[in-house]
């Protein structure tokens, strides 16, 4: 009997088709090569004079039938046309399932309306993404990695399931690597970051800061723990500029943290704002010991690869294991 179960386990995987934007073939590469089940496939993107997408993919006959899975980078409002259009035909073209993997969601801190006027255009994506057709499969499964704001997963409509998976797992794996694993203290930077990520690290001690308001200045304050000693690694979800991570970083170090590390899953940097924590070349400058990133935003992952501090932590083979699901 356990035999049968087996077999029927193993029967019950899924061969997946998966296509990419063109940003994302390094990470759709890594992906294939977690498992024989997936295999890629490809889209020609090419444009009209005019600038608009002209696009075609290939073998749309041979994935009749089949779960398909596509992976997207909506890195600038100029890729998302070409990228929606594809993923709105994609369950169309009688496949067994749709899987569409969007590890970052872009406009997440564009979630509220503070007053009249304000557009939350987190929510407009969310309908955009909640109007991909229904496959033979049913809905479509919308993987997306730590979504900035958690009551976005309400924005979504009936006809896509979202997954909301973490990087965490990534981060507790490379930490239990360091020579000094056992000395090590984790760092929210606000309220926002614990509230999302205190329950998945919860081994470990834990630092909180804030952010007040001085004059016109937003200062950061030590709100709660002891760093003193400690390998501090500051988690969050994202970073844009980073003057947030950099100030607590300050912070820290004042109250007596030997070290300050970062973990964000989504290094998204506009206007190369990287830049601000490289270690300088004489390594008289190490703000930080380490800077962990994932791949949700490939741009950034090829703009800075691995130089110090940053070490990107590859999603590959947690999309691979989402895929399945």
């Amino acid at each position: 009997m356990e035999e049968n179960s087996k077999t029927v386990s193993v029967t019950q995987k899924k061969k997946v088709h998966l296509f990419y934007c063109l940003d994302c073939e390094e990470l759709a590469r890594k992906i294939a090569a977690q498992s024989d089940l997936i295999t890629l496939q490809s889209i020609n993107w090419r444009n009209f004079a005019d600038g608009f997408p002209n696009l075609y993919i290939n073998n749309a006959h041979d994935i009749r039938g089949q779960h398909v899975a596509f992976l997207a980078s909506f890195s600038s409002p100029a890729v998302i046309f070409e990228q929606i259009s594809v993923i709105y035909l994609l369950p169309r073209l009688f496949v067994a399932s749709f899987t569409l993997v969007l590890p970052f969601f872009p406009t997440g801190s564009f979630e509220r309306m503070e007053e009249e006027g304000d557009v939350a255009t987190a929510f407009t994506m969310a309908r955009i993404l909640s109007n991909i057709p229904i496959s033979r499969g049913g809905p479509t499964s919308l993987v997306i990695y730590d979504i900035h704001a958690l009551q976005e997963r309400f924005y979504f409509g009936d006809h896509v399931l979202p997954l909301f998976e973490t990087g965490i797992p990534l981060l507790k794996k490379r930490l239990q690597q360091l020579a000094d694993a056992n000395n090590i203290v984790v760092a929210f930077p606000d309220d926002g970051a614990w509230k999302r990520f205190h329950k998945l690290l919860d081994e470990f001690p834990v630092v909180v800061c804030t952010k007040v308001r001085e004059d016109d200045k937003r200062i950061v304050r030590l709100k709660e723990g002891n760093p003193a000693g400690y390998h501090v690694v500051i988690v969050d979800d994202l970073v844009q500029s980073g003057g947030t991570l950099i100030e607590c970083q300050k912070v820290l170090a004042a109250h007596g943290a030997v070290k300050v590390s970062a973990y964000v899953t989504h290094g998204v940097f506009p206007k190369h704002s990287w830049e601000r924590f490289m270690h300088q070349n004489n390594g008289s400058e190490k703000a930080f010991e380490y800077f962990w990133i994932t791949d949700s935003c490939p741009q950034t992952v090829k703009a800075i690869g691995n130089r110090a501090p940053f070490e990107v932590l590859s999603l590959a083979g947690s999309i691979a294991e989402a895929l399945q699901i």
